[in-house]
Order: C-alpha cells, then structure tokens, then sequence
C-alpha cells in the first residue's frame, strides 16, 4: 500500500487518539473506584460515577481522543486505523501496572507485544480502500446485502446479549460486556468513516448535511457509543483494567475488520 499524505495524517492522529484513550482508561478507573466507595458502584447498576470529577476528566480525556480518532477515519482506511489502537493497550496496561497497582505480569506483556505484532502486520499489508466521493456512496455500500445482514447478526447478539447473558454473566464473565462493546463498536467504526467523509467533504465545498443519510449515520454513532460507554463501565468497575483493555481491543479489531472487509470488499 502506497502511503499517501492522506493516510500518513491518518495514521498520526490514530496514534495521538491511542495515547489519549489508553490514558482514559486509568483516570475512568480511578474515578468508578472512587464513586464505588461512597455509592452504588457502575458494575451493580449505578451511576454515582457521574458525580465524580475524576471520572469526567478521564471521559474528557477519552473524547479528546476519540475525535482525534474521528478524524483518522476521514483520511485513512478503517482497516488501517484501528489495529493502531494497539498503542493504546501498552498505554493502559503500563499505567493500571504503575498508577492502579494492578501488576502486569509475563503473560500480560507478551499479549501487548504479540498485539502490537499483529496490528503492525496488518498496517504493513492493509489494501487500499476504495475511493469515497459521497456520504451517499457510503449508504450505497451499507446497504448492500451483506453488510446489511452483517448488522442484524450484530444487532440480534447484541440484544441477545443485554437482555439474556448480562443480568446473569456480566459479574462473573467479562467477554458479556466486552462482546456488547465491540459488537456495536464495529457498526459505529463505520458510521463514524461515513460521517468523518461527510465532514471533510463539507469542509472542501461538497455540503454533505443535505443529505438524511449523514443525519442517520450521525444517530447511529450517538447511540451505538451511549451503549458502549455503559457496558465499557461496567467492566472497568468489575474487572482488572489491565485484562479489560487488549481483550476489548482484540475482540473490536477483528470485528471493524470483519465488518470493513465486508462493506468495503476488500480482501487480506
């Protein structure tokens, strides 16, 4: 793959977006702690976290990057982006081993090598994606028959997930939460490449607001990252953060992948 100007921007603000987010993490954290001692804690349903300043400046924190990660999207491929996400694992296990106490032993950092490994593979070989002109060009693909049937799987485990698995396994088995969290995360990847396109298009003269398609993308990130944020919560509050973060990060990758190699058509 040829880098261009585009993808080399896309790719520093992908690596930005992974320290902001991984460092996130550990302020969340500290904040869900904090809330839990003196309230109902995030992992038993509350939501006294809300209240706690520690938490918001890790959210701040997480949003700062989640833009920066945004605007990765509108310059480079999704399957490109996202395995760079893996800076954001050694970021997080390395603070949680420090700042959390939580001790990253040899097989934790063999996972975020091997990580770091795999994403640096896949940026080395990833295709180049084809060119968008639209937001409307974007809709086309996500309708098409197989990303559409990719998303009421997604939509169907999710669901099953929430109402069948979670009130029972959420406390006890962290891939429930984790599993909500990267399912929806691949839909809002691709909401996101759509409505970072309809951005930058904007900004280059080609209003893309016009259209209902942005509007309904934009919806779909909106809700897809409420559901995130709360089961993200609650796995941080329950379970080591130094676990929480490559598992999520490994589990989100393969499905942005997956859900990119079929709206995209592109092949590995």
């Amino acid at each position: 793959m040829v880098m261009s100007l585009d993808n080399i921007r896309g790719l520093v603000l992908a690596l930005s977006s992974s320290a902001f987010i991984g460092s996130s993490f550990i302020f969340k954290k500290k904040g869900l702690k904090k809330a839990g001692a003196t309230g109902v804690r995030a992992g038993s349903g509350g939501y006294s976290y809300l209240y706690e300043p520690l938490w918001w400046f890790g959210m701040i924190t997480m949003i700062g990057g989640e833009i920066a990660n945004f605007a990765a999207y509108a310059f480079a491929p999704a399957i490109l982006v996202t395995p760079l996400g893996a800076l954001s694992i050694i970021v997080s296990a390395v603070l949680a081993h420090f700042v959390l106490d939580e001790k990253l032993h040899i097989f934790g950092i063999l996972g975020c090598i091997l990580c770091v490994m795999g994403s640096t593979t896949i940026v080395l070989h990833a295709p180049k994606e084809k060119d968008i002109a639209s937001v409307k060009q974007v809709w086309s693909l996500a309708t098409e028959p197989g990303f559409i049937a990719y998303t009421c799987v997604v939509v169907f485990l999710v669901i099953f997930l929430i109402i069948q698995l979670a009130p029972r396994y959420g406390d006890t088995h962290m891939v429930v939460y984790i599993g909500i969290c990267s399912l929806m995360g691949s839909l809002t990847v691709m909401s996101v490449k759509a409505l970072g396109i309809g951005i930058k298009l904007t900004f280059e003269g080609k209003n893309q607001f016009i259209y209902a398609q942005t509007w309904l993308f934009a919806a779909v990130v909106v809700i897809c990252c409420l559901l995130q944020l709360n089961y993200l919560n609650k796995a941080l509050d329950i379970f080591n953060t130094a676990v929480v973060s490559p598992v999520y990060y490994v589990m989100f990758t393969t499905l942005t992948i997956f859900a990119s190699m079929i709206m995209f058509k592109l092949s590995i």
